[in-house]
């Protein structure tokens, strides 16, 4: 194991002498970190994980084991990706072009999954670029996200859609006394939804 200041890098990790890797964070077997990619403090790459160029994880982040996070994905700060998940960069996916000629780099343009502070991808979820995370929502185990999810929506399905609302600590709201309000059974908080948006209240 490599240890540069408070980062741990272990042997078998394949890491880019061009990332950054922020203090007190971990790359662990197998995981491939690659060129330009910017990882912040105390994050944690699991085994066999992939980290794609230039993507960009904010502080506290957590990639699970076999997790493929594709160039430009941006990660929030706080955001967990379970296990096996993927985030696409291909809108149109092809090996070859319409003439047969093996497609380069130069034959694309990638495209980007952004997930907000907070939020979480369930275990071998897929989520298909273009598409944006709110904060603090949950993607459900195996759903396949095509459109943009709210703040702090839970959703679920293939595709996937919003089945329900989770607060901060990820457990799902219940809801309110008075309609279009909802209350996080964990931590008391108190949220108030309008035309599809969730808001917290402030104390």
């Amino acid at each position: 194991m490599t240890n540069t200041g408070n980062v741990r890098i272990v042997d078998s990790a394949d890491v880019s002498a061009d990332a950054s890797i922020g203090d007190g964070s971990s790359i662990w077997h197998l995981a491939q970190v690659r060129e330009d990619a910017q990882i912040g403090a105390n994050c944690i790459v699991g085994r066999g994980a992939y980290i794609g160029t230039g993507v960009i994880m904010g502080d506290n982040c957590k990639v699970q084991n076999y997790a493929l996070v594709y160039e430009p994905a941006k990660l929030g700060d706080g955001v967990f990706i379970g296990p096996a998940v993927v985030l696409t960069n291909d809108t149109y996916p092809r090996a070859i072009n319409a003439d047969g000629s093996i497609k380069s780099a130069h034959d694309w343009e990638p495209v980007g999954v952004t997930i907000e502070t907070g939020a979480a991808i369930g275990a071998r979820a897929t989520c298909v670029a273009p598409v944006t995370i709110g904060a603090w929502a949950t993607v459900a185990a195996g759903a396949v996200v095509v459109k943009d999810v709210p703040a702090y929506a839970l959703v679920a399905g293939v595709p996937a859609r919003r089945i329900g609302w989770v607060g901060e600590s990820g457990v799902p709201l219940v809801p309110g006394d008075a309609d279009g309000t909802w209350v996080c059974p964990s931590t008391g908080a108190h949220y108030t939804e309008t035309d599809g948006t969730l808001i917290k209240e402030t104390v």
